[in-house]
């Protein structure tokens, strides 16, 4: 049952009823024309061809904000092959990597097709909604996977609800840290205390919700619910943690905030957090939950 109520304010206060696509096509056209701005996932391709072998077609092929290769596929209602379905055709990208990367290089250019996460491929079904069977078996499996559940409102809105979330935790190179006994005092000490706080970030992060999935790549860590809500970079002395809520929502602190829009970075947001200690963590706990309500 989808959750969301809207109402209609315009001449008093109607509300607008949900209904599903009339066609499956509809539900795919719409979302493969703003894909970026509804799932964070650049459009590649509709309708692919996985060849006589296979003998299938993958409703959109797509790249999200953290390189990783994305799958969607529609259904009209619900639907309870769509999870096998898409995990058919996960299977088949990862046996495809030659064809997925070539791909990538001509749409989106060489330096896009040399950074894909082939570590954290992804699945996203979108469907009017999902079995129990399908709830219970995204929670067992090893694979980054979401399902979203769609409404249609009136004729200009449509919602999107994720009902459930899981990410498979790429392996990405370590991140190397010279042995305490190499270090003076003082920047071992700092080493650790970043490390510390490293800790507590995360832990904020992930606990703003169950639907939160955490992607590790070499120069960041992102996390996200459907799309990327905070990504954090470590520096010796810091941590920067890049966030979706808009810079002219908060007030900007020289040294603690800043807008970055426009400004090139590892990750994806444009407000960015400077935190040097548990104090910064706890002035930026608002800012994470306000950029993760806006990522839902």
């Amino acid at each position: 049952m989808f959750s969301l109520k809207l109402f209609s304010t315009k001449d008093g206060v109607t509300e607008a009823l949900p209904r599903l696509a009339e066609a499956e096509a509809d539900v795919q056209g719409l979302v493969e024309g703003a894909m970026e701005a509804m799932l964070g996932v650049r459009f590649l391709a509709s309708e692919y061809s996985t060849g006589p072998v296979h003998g299938g077609r993958i409703d959109s092929l797509g790249l999200d904000e953290n390189g990783a290769p994305v799958i969607v596929e529609y259904k009209r209602s619900t639907d309870p092959g769509v999870l096998s379905q898409g995990l058919f055709y996960l299977a088949w990208l990862m046996d495809h990597r030659t064809e997925f990367q070539a791909l990538v290089r001509e749409r989106l250019g060489m330096t896009e097709a040399s950074r894909i996460l082939w570590s954290a491929p992804r699945l996203i079904c979108i469907a009017g909604d999902f079995t129990r069977y399908d709830l219970h078996a995204v929670r067992e499996h090893r694979r980054s996977i979401d399902l979203v559940r769609y409404r249609f409102y009136g004729q200009h809105h449509i919602g999107l609800e994720t009902v459930a979330s899981v990410a498979a935790q790429g392996r990405v190179a370590p991140r190397l840290r010279r042995r305490g006994a190499d270090l003076s005092v003082p920047v071992r000490r700092t080493c650790e205390a970043m490390t510390d706080l490293a800790t507590a970030v995360d832990e904020a992060l992930l606990g703003l919700g169950g639907d939160v999935a955490k992607v590790e790549r070499k120069q960041y860590d992102a996390y996200q619910r459907l799309r990327n809500f905070a990504c954090v970079s470590s520096r010796q002395d810091k941590l920067l943690v890049y966030l979706k809520a808009a810079p002219t929502a908060v007030d900007l602190v020289p040294g603690f905030t800043r807008d970055v829009t426009g400004l090139g970075h590892h990750g994806t947001g444009d407000l960015e957090v400077q935190l040097r200690s548990d104090r910064d963590l706890v002035r930026a706990l608002e800012m994470f939950r306000l950029s993760y309500d806006a990522a839902a």
